[in-house]
């Protein structure tokens, strides 16, 4: 396994623990799948690394438009049904006594490093939950028969329905990790919104850099999941690696979603996103209503008016001529 750097080591101590209270909690768990009937939409982001997923996720949470994962529930992955009444429990005003517990309600800063935030209550990205269900061992892929035939989709499909009717409004999350399995993801739910987050596919690739050199303190490191084109790309010189990397993963999301209808899927650029977030506010509430996955109610935008663009040069590795020129002369079976 590769060594990360300290800052982004596991904490073996809390690792055990968690696998411990999860086991324990299981059978628990088990008993609350049984309200898994689709009465919300699920809102899945897709796209690829370092494409202000985070962001969007971190936004869309403080709308309270969706329920999502956050940190606290994350300790529950291989139990979430029962860590969603825990949350309430902790967290919801309906079950304040004399504010005897208001610690966990932290705010939702809008900072992250490499995909994980702060506070209780802030976006998760929720990977241990994704992983008990999809049976991917070398690579975080397979071929769409193969995982149908292998992954215990039902499972995942129960969950996510069970945690929308929990919290009663529809769930939102990052999908990467299907990335490239998204047929087999839109058979599983009648209400889906599909959100590709795209961006200036060189600063894009600036920013995938910089997140392997922050991981593993060295950017020749392969950071993320590990896609169906990973052997071919993982011995490259790290520019056209990652160059590959990011088309690869743009080209599946729009391959696959050209066969998704217009009221499932939301394309959404990141500098535009940053420019009004409102509009895509606006576009997401419409979509869900189309699907009959949004509770009735008057939905008012009340959010942030714009984010800071963070598209600019300052990799010291390669200049942003040479990442330029990586991406122009990508092969044109890689090009998007």
């Amino acid at each position: 396994m590769t060594k990360r750097s300290r800052g982004f080591s596991r904490n073996a101590s809390l690792e055990e623990l968690l696998q411990q209270i999860n086991i324990l909690l299981k059978s628990a768990n088990e008993a609350l799948v049984v309200d898994a009937q689709e009465r919300f939409s699920k809102v899945l982001v897709m796209g690829p690394l370092r494409s202000g997923t985070t962001l969007f996720t971190q936004w869309l949470a403080t709308t309270s438009l969706t329920a999502y994962p956050t940190n606290l529930l994350s300790r529950f992955y291989g139990a979430p049904l029962i860590g969603a009444r825990i949350q309430q429990l902790l967290t919801d005003p309906r079950y304040n006594f004399r504010n005897e517990i208001l610690d966990f309600n932290s705010v939702i800063d809008f900072s992250s490093e490499n995909g994980k935030t702060k506070g209780a209550l802030a976006p998760n990205e929720f990977w241990y939950f994704w992983r008990r269900f999809l049976p991917f061992r070398g690579l975080d892929y397979l071929p769409d028969d193969e995982l149908r035939a292998r992954a215990d989709l039902a499972g995942l499909r129960d969950e996510l329905n069970a945690l929308a009717n929990i919290f009663e409004k529809p769930f939102s999350l990052k999908a990467m990790i299907m990335n490239q399995n998204i047929p087999v993801l839109e058979s599983l739910f009648d209400k889906v919104l599909f959100v590709w987050i795209r961006r200036d596919p060189i600063f894009n690739i600036q920013s995938a850099l910089a997140a392997r050199k922050r991981q593993y303190g060295d950017i020749r490191t392969w950071y993320s999941f590990k896609i169906k084109e990973y052997p071919r790309l993982k011995g490259l010189d790290p520019l056209e690696s990652v160059a590959g990397q990011i088309h690869a993963i743009n080209r599946s999301v729009q391959s696959a979603l050209e066969s998704v209808s217009e009221h499932h899927k939301l394309v959404i650029q990141y500098e535009d996103f940053c420019r009004d977030p409102s509009a895509y506010y606006a576009k997401i509430v419409a979509r869900l209503r189309e699907q009959h996955g949004l509770p009735p109610g008057r939905y008012e935008y009340t959010g942030e008016l714009q984010f800071k663009n963070t598209n600019r040069w300052w990799l010291e590795e390669y200049t942003r001529q040479q990442a330029e020129q990586a991406y122009a002369t990508i092969s044109v079976d890689q090009r998007v």
